[in-house]
């Protein structure tokens, strides 16, 4: 009878907090950053590479816990620069040093690649990151099969005129179905921070998905994309997206911003925020709003399939076959392509000498 009590109490805490986990469509507030851990190395292992704040007014960033390699612990330190993780005082790219956030509608779909975006992606291979692999961050629209996943099945997409593209396809094969951490339904910027969050099997204790990700999976590109933000409170938004951006700088893990289709925040604030963030960190930006402003409906469903409104999901059509005529392009075939070409754009960009 207490074995069978204390297994009711078990399943009714499980069932508790599952229910305060929110859906893609759904997802609460979360009222302050979790706590971030500090992760240390386990015996016999290198020495893990301590991320410590740049001033006071920057919040504790967890530790990076990827295993430095014989080659990149004999790089000569020499060679390598500081990585900055403040905003850029004068990013050195004309298009990002004369832009401005408000004219985000502006920018290109395909973004210049600034020494910036070099630096950090060389001192990441210093410190052993994979060239060939990326991650997503990102909520629903990065954790579908509808997006990237076929790009690692021959045979299921056609790029037609961007035949290009295949030598990035098969440079980070293994990426693109990879189902990451640090996506998932409901994800928003604080999310990637809640170890809560972590899958447990394959996490450390304590450990947020945004540090298991970057230590199971050894990314030097991360693709950021998170369109969903809990209540109101944007600058709450704001604050989490430059954590997160600050944790991929400091990793040596070159961070790609994508700005999103919706607007459901009324105001465009959240794509603003997107370039800002961009700019001042002298950063790829992916403007994926441009790329589907074309389209029908600018790419995103008015309703669901019951008919209530939408407005927020991309609309389905020739995921991955680029070969279709423009006019039969849906968002998330722009989706797929865009996010190939800004891939493709940084990759040959960042690994330039």
């Amino acid at each position: 009878m207490i074995r069978f009590r204390a297994y009711l109490f078990l399943f009714a805490t499980l069932l508790f907090a599952a229910l305060l986990l929110p859906a893609c469509t759904t997802p609460q507030p979360a009222e302050a950053t979790p706590a971030l851990p500090t992760l240390t190395a386990e015996a016999g292992q290198p020495a893990l590479t301590t991320l410590a704040p740049t001033d006071e007014s920057t919040p504790a960033l967890p530790a990076s816990t990827i295993r430095i390699t014989d080659a990149a612990q004999a790089a000569p330190a020499a060679e390598t620069t500081p990585i900055p993780v403040t905003p850029a005082a004068a990013p050195e790219t004309p298009q990002q040093a004369t832009a401005d956030p408000v004219n985000w509608r502006d920018f290109p779909i395909i973004p210049t690649i600034s020494d910036t975006a070099r630096q950090i992606y060389q001192q990441g291979q210093v410190l052993g990151r994979d060239p060939h692999a990326f991650s997503k961050i990102g909520d629903c629209q990065c954790s579908t099969d509808l997006f990237f996943v076929n790009f690692e099945r021959p045979g299921d997409y056609e790029l037609g005129e961007y035949a290009y593209l295949q030598e990035t396809i098969d440079w980070f094969a293994g990426s693109f179905g990879r189902w990451n951490l640090t996506i998932g339904d409901g994800f928003n910027a604080a999310a990637v921070f809640s170890p809560l969050r972590a899958d447990p099997e394959l996490c450390r204790s304590g450990e947020t998905p945004l540090a298991c990700e970057i230590r199971l999976h050894n990314p030097s590109i991360a693709i950021i994309s998170l369109e969903k933000w809990w209540g109101s409170d944007l600058e709450k938004n704001e604050k989490y997206m430059r954590q997160i951006v600050e944790v991929c700088i400091r990793n040596g893990v070159v961070p790609i911003l994508g700005t999103k289709a919706d607007n459901l925040e009324g105001d465009h604030s959240i794509n603003e925020t997107v370039a800002r963030i961009a700019l001042e960190y002298d950063i790829p930006l992916w403007n994926f709003w441009l790329a589907v402003q074309p389209l029908k409906d600018h790419g995103v469903q008015l309703t669901t399939s019951d008919g209530t409104p939408d407005l927020f999901h991309l609309t389905y059509g020739n995921f991955y076959y680029f070969s279709a005529p423009e006019s039969a392009r849906s968002g998330w075939t722009m989706r797929n392509l865009t996010a190939l070409q800004v891939l493709d754009a940084v990759w040959r960009g960042v690994s330039q000498p």
